[in-house]
């Protein structure tokens, strides 16, 4: 190896390096000032596919980067928040969205990555606001990746006269297949389409490729960055799985629609064609195809590509969902999926507000099945019917094993740097779970004193079950309440939670006082006094838990 080729591999390893971190970085920071904001915007904004697009849209433009929005957008489809009709859009406008890093690299901006470098590193390091903090991480990534395209762009000057590489190049002249492959290798390989498209633009402005050679790389990094999706698809459920094919197929079917009409001479001119009539009024354009250098032709028919074929798709949003659906058929998991997360995805970690937004859905998730465990505790004990004792035992290892999940996705969300409001989100929802999972508990040892009531033969007098319904019925109140308050963060609500657990202690006082005179009057016996009494104390623990949860979102613990 000479040692020209030996520069240019450091350059171009070297300034890849520094591109993709800077445009993570930047992206990182995007997501975290965006928070909790992009899972709102992407669930309201998508009630139509075309709605769905002009969000993917709007979204991957501001957090620079589609990998993010898709995972997101997966993690919601995985999560039921969103069809996946409506993911399908959102996709479609990521596409869209990611072709503006294309043009910021166009515009040469890496003159100025020095100073944009300086000035994120004075805002990240010396600005105490959190806020501003992740908007100057934001600009310092932003430097970086211009810094980085600088390195790889000189680095990759030599290239044009290495006869290894004019080979590789002329390859594709002949068969277009070739770059297609060389696309979707090299985007799968650094998982990042802004990377490929920004390679592509700095061998091109170095005459190593003409624009000819270029296009059948661009169309094949399409495909390449439907990787990132399909990888995070593989732990998610079915309509994830769904989400993400289309994703594939959608790219897949553009290459195979488009490729065709640039072999035959037809594309170029149709992206001229759009360029000198259409996009008039994009910045820096000085009026005609022919004016603009030829990073920002390959950021303009990158646009145009993606666009042209969002258009083309989106009138078969249904076919497509239809075909990954056949695809992709239900699986009927059964009652043991309860204890696989629906909500939290480790790849949303990313982005820790929005990442603690879903534990905080998991950990409502989990209570709802506390109080179904609760319910069927309760109707276990009433009829002994022995198909809910193995409800109760799954619903039980369900909560368990989301409480470990919860946790330790609660504690990795911690480690990234949160505000002191989120550091107080993360508390509660830590707090809840415990006090949540406690509750399984007593669920369960209702559901064993129902067993022991059976073995025993004990019956109740017909003073003592109506107490029992009383106590349960408040029971069964204050979990709604403990668990709307949380849900909502409602004050008023929780003020309600704590009146009733003071009202389960005094119920538990009185009706262990009553049972203590009928023992006393013959009326019961010690096994009937052992269930009663083992039950009203069960009862009073929910309450006590449900009284803590309420104390959290009141801000007292």
């Amino acid at each position: 190896m000479n040692i020209s080729l030996v520069e240019v591999l450091f350059s171009f390893i070297g300034g890849l390096g520094l591109f993709l971190f800077g445009l993570k970085f930047m992206s990182d920071g995007l997501q975290a000032a965006a928070g909790d904001k992009m899972r709102t915007i992407l669930e309201q904004g998508t009630k139509n596919p075309i709605r769905g697009v002009l969000t993917g849209t709007l979204v991957t433009a501001l957090i620079q980067s589609s990998s993010a929005t898709t995972v997101i957008t997966i993690g919601l489809v995985n999560a039921q928040l969103l069809t996946l009709r409506q993911a399908i859009g959102v996709i479609m406008g990521a596409n869209i969205g990611t072709t503006v890093t294309a043009y910021l690299i166009g515009f040469n901006l890496q003159d100025f990555a020095l100073p944009i470098l300086g000035l994120g590193a004075i805002i990240f390091l010396f600005v105490k606001d959190k806020r501003f903090q992740l908007i100057g991480q934001a600009v310092f990534g932003f430097g970086v990746l211009f810094f980085g395209l600088t390195i790889m762009g000189n680095g990759m000057k030599p290239l044009k006269d290495l006869p290894v590489f004019i080979n590789l190049i002329t390859n594709i002249d002949n068969n277009a297949i070739i770059g297609v492959a060389i696309g979707t290798f090299f985007t799968f390989l650094v998982q990042s389409s802004s990377a490929t498209i920004g390679v592509l633009q700095q061998l091109a402005y170095q005459g190593a490729i003409t624009f000819e050679q270029a296009i059948p790389i661009l169309f094949g990094n399409n495909i390449g960055t439907t990787i990132t999706a399909l990888l995070a698809a593989l732990g998610a459920g079915v309509v994830a799985k769904r989400a993400a094919l289309s994703h594939f197929l959608f790219n897949l079917f553009g290459t195979l629609i488009f490729l065709p009409l640039f072999l035959i001479g037809v594309f170029k001119p149709m992206v001229v064609f759009t360029t000198n009539y259409l996009f008039m009024l994009i910045p820096g354009f000085a009026g005609s195809w022919d004016t603009l250098n030829i990073k920002l032709q390959i950021a303009q028919t990158h646009a145009v590509f993606n666009i042209s074929s969002a258009i083309i798709h989106l009138p078969l949003v249904a076919v497509l969902a239809f075909i990954v659906t056949v695809l992709i058929p239900d699986k009927d998991e059964g009652i043991e999926s309860l204890a696989r997360p629906l909500y939290i995805d480790h790849r949303l970690l990313q982005n820790p507000p929005f990442a603690l937004s879903q534990a905080a859905r998991e950990t409502l998730r989990m209570g709802h099945l506390a109080r179904e465990a609760f319910t069927n505790a309760v109707q276990y004990f009433h009829t002994r019917q022995e198909s809910l004792v193995d409800k109760g035992r799954t619903l039980e290892e369900a909560i368990n094993a989301l409480q470990t999940e919860i946790t330790d996705y609660v504690v990795l969300a911690s480690q990234k740097q949160l505000s002191e409001e989120e550091s107080n989100h993360a508390y509660i929802i830590l707090q809840s779970l415990n006090d949540i999972e406690r509750i399984g508990d007593h669920c369960e040892n209702i559901i064993e004193q129902g067993t022991v009531a059976t073995q025993e033969r004990v019956s109740f007098s017909g003073e003592a079950q109506q107490e029992l319904e009383e106590i349960i019925e408040v029971t069964n109140n204050i979990l709604l309440l403990a668990f709307w308050a949380l849900e909502r963060q409602d004050t008023s609500v929780a003020e309600n939670v704590l009146n009733h657990e003071e009202m389960i202690d005094e119920l538990q006082e009185t009706y262990r006082r009553n049972h203590i005179r009928r023992l006393n009057e013959g009326i019961c016996n010690g096994s009937n006094g052992a269930v009663f009494l083992d039950i009203l104390n069960n009862l009073e623990r929910i309450g006590d838990h449900c009284r803590n949860i309420g104390e959290y979102v009141l801000g007292e613990k």
